[in-house]
């Protein structure tokens, strides 16, 4: 939670942090004195906080659960004693539901821009792209693949035709995390007061990629990992998530490698991702179609013309299935199930 050399906290405002009018009208009589500061770090039995003076430890109310929040929250606080008051609702929130978990597990929130970052390797995998997208879309937060270790690959340019054609106004960039041209890259979505995150495999260059960003001295640095070469696999990865100053302005938070990725919660997050089909269920004669075998299908229509990839329908029909399976029905207020 170190401040780059251009970053100096006195300087710091609550719009530099990330404040914007939608946390401010969350404001009420009640929260008269209290400060609004942003979680830098969450563990366990501990957090700590992004005030306008710097870094702060806050303190936790009795019986708080460090497991509601995740990096990028806002939460208003007693000024001095920094103890933890209210969280404020989310712009955006990136999370994801661990098998055998009731509860989402919070990857980080108030993200502008997320970087779902891949390598021109064996790593590359459409299917798992396509479920970081899912989560993205449905997060809130705008996404944006990165491509890296572009310079060892035969053919740089078929990665990014492969990863353009995943979604509409997909933006595909490619990066050297090593590059002395990384800030410059990804200025766009990094000015002052923006947040970006960081998802993808162990060992693709996520953590080099922040590091480069925040400009770490060597000793505050992001532990990394290298990628084997027999099998693009990362023999380390990053196992906690904290928020990092970007130098000329933003955020940047990393998360951890992701082993499992499961579809929850996702329905419009597919239908962005899936735009073409989701775009023509309405045309389907049977409500509840599911473009395999019903007559009278747009979708399959669609198909048959070559308008709509096989490949791309037989994925869409995986991830829609198992998000239905893994997203908890909704009770009604006794307690029955609801769609």
């Amino acid at each position: 939670m170190t401040m780059p050399p251009d970053r100096d906290a006195a300087s710091w405002t609550l719009a530099a942090l990330g404040w914007s009018p939608f946390f401010a009208e969350q404001i009420d009589p009640d929260d008269s004195g209290l400060v609004p500061v942003r979680i830098a770090t969450v563990h366990r039995a501990r957090m700590s906080a992004m005030a306008t003076e710097g870094p702060v430890r806050l303190e936790l109310p009795v019986h708080a659960n460090t497991g509601d929040y995740t990096v990028g929250d806002w939460v208003l606080v007693e000024p001095g004693t920094h103890l933890l008051r209210r969280l404020l609702a989310r712009r955006t929130v990136l999370a994801r539901r661990v098998e055998g978990s009731k509860m989402p597990q919070y990857a980080g929130a108030n993200i502008d821009t997320l970087f779902i970052v891949t390598s021109c390797n064996a790593d590359f995998n459409v299917a798992r792209l396509e479920r970081y997208l899912a989560l993205a879309n449905e997060s809130g937060a705008e996404p944006v693949i990165l491509l890296t270790k572009a310079d060892l690959a035969a053919e740089p340019e078929t990665y990014r035709a492969q990863a353009a054609a995943l979604q509409r106004g997909l933006p595909v960039v490619t990066v050297n995390p090593l590059g002395d041209d990384v800030a410059e890259v990804l200025a766009p979505w990094c000015g002052e007061g923006r947040t970006v995150a960081l998802v993808g495999s162990s060992g693709v260059g996520k953590s080099t990629l922040v590091n480069a960003l925040a400009g770490h001295a060597r000793e505050d640095e992001q532990q990394t990992g290298d990628i084997r070469a027999h099998d693009a696999q990362g023999r380390h990865t990053t196992t906690s998530r904290s928020l990092h100053a970007i130098e000329g302005g933003g955020w940047v938070i990393d998360t951890p490698g992701m082993r499992t990725l499961h579809v929850s919660d996702a329905a419009a997050g597919l239908d962005t991702l899936f735009a073409e089909i989701s775009e023509l269920t309405h045309l389907c004669r049977f409500r509840d179609c599911t473009h395999e075998h019903e007559p009278g299908c747009a979708v399959q229509d669609a198909v048959k013309q070559g308008r709509i990839d096989p490949d791309r329908l037989a994925r869409w029909r995986k991830l829609d299935a198992e998000n239905k399976a893994k997203t908890p029905a909704a009770r009604g207020s006794r307690g029955q199930r609801r769609s």
